[in-house]
């Protein structure tokens, strides 16, 4: 399988500020930037199974609202 494109993992990235932000149950602040946190870091990576994970890993948080 292909990993995601760059339009994809900004979409990502903009739904899950989004999630953020109406978030009542956690702390938001902490929940934002732990996602800025982990977009940042993750930035570099060069793995094509390592970008599907942390995407796929991503897509889980939001139909999940969690990640196990």
């Amino acid at each position: 399988m292909l990993p995601p494109s760059r339009q994809q993992i900004l979409r990502l990235y903009k739904h899950l500020i989004k999630y953020g932000n109406h978030l009542q149950l956690t702390d938001k602040n902490y929940f934002l930037g732990r996602v800025r946190h982990e977009f940042r870091q993750k930035q570099q990576l060069n793995n094509p199974l390592e970008i599907e994970f942390t995407f796929k890993r991503g897509e889980t948080l939001l139909k999940k609202g969690r990640i196990l």
